[in-house]
């Protein structure tokens, strides 16, 4: 147990590590976006512009990779004229420093929010969040007033889902809670969440947890088919997504 205690980075977070200089090669224009953290540690992301964008999509990648490969993604949401920012998480990318507790990762996103505040209106950002980034993104929607929240995989929370993959660990031993039904809760924002019925990581029944803890008007939405990773390439999803945004307009 001592085991589990100190070393459950290397258990949740798997970054791919990229060096400074490392060229990015997309089809879509973008732009490379450096975040100062409080403690002196740069954050990196990429930014994707849409041709008329009507807002901003913040979106907080899964557990694995890095920009270099999230960005791939990028059309899904800029083909829907939003713009996407896709930031890597510390020792993710070329960001500096590595991530120690939920506390400082969540000071992270806010900063890169509140930088993102600099260029766009707070009603023009949508905070979006895929797998092991549904707890901060959710986390960040309720003290923040963005325009929507989205959660593509979600978990009910850390403990839960890891109680759920491995019975034996027992949940008061995770640093990392990723309370992701109680940042609902206090969330203003419209809610749309989206989970594969086929996910064999997160277990769809998060989703469905979940929905005691939305408000009314509040959307979950489970895609026939869908695994855990591809949700958005899926037509399904994408079709989905623009009715969502449409109506958010």
């Amino acid at each position: 147990m001592g085991l589990l205690s100190f070393q459950q980075e290397r258990m949740i977070f798997f970054p791919q590590k990229l060096t400074a200089d490392h060229a990015f090669r997309f089809n879509q224009e973008f732009e490379e976006i450096y975040i100062p953290t409080k403690d002196g540690v740069k954050l990196h992301g990429l930014l994707f512009k849409a041709a008329e964008p009507k807002g901003l999509v913040f979106y907080l990648h899964g557990n694995a990779g890095s920009v270099d490969s999230w960005g791939l993604i990028a059309q899904t949401y800029t083909d829907l004229n939003y713009d996407l920012f896709l930031l890597d998480y510390r020792g993710y990318g070329k960001s500096e420093g590595s991530i120690s507790s939920e506390r400082q990762f969540y000071e992270d996103v806010q900063a890169a929010y509140d930088q993102l505040k600099l260029i766009y209106t707070e009603n023009q950002i949508i905070i979006a969040g895929y797998s092991i980034g549904t707890g901060p993104a959710a986390m960040l929607a309720s003290v923040n007033k963005p325009k929507l929240l989205l959660l593509q995989a979600p978990y009910y929370s850390l403990g839960n889902l890891m109680q759920n993959l491995y019975p034996f660990v027992p949940a008061f031993l995770l640093n990392y809670k990723f309370e992701t039904f109680r940042f609902v809760e206090k969330t203003e924002a419209p809610i749309a969440v989206f989970h594969g019925k086929e996910d064999e990581i997160i277990y769809p029944g998060s989703s469905e947890k979940l929905k005691a803890h939305l408000k009314p008007g509040d959307k979950v939405i489970f895609l026939e088919g869908q695994g855990h990773n591809g949700m958005n390439e899926n037509p399904a999803y994408q079709k989905e997504l623009a009715e969502v945004l449409n109506a958010a307009d």
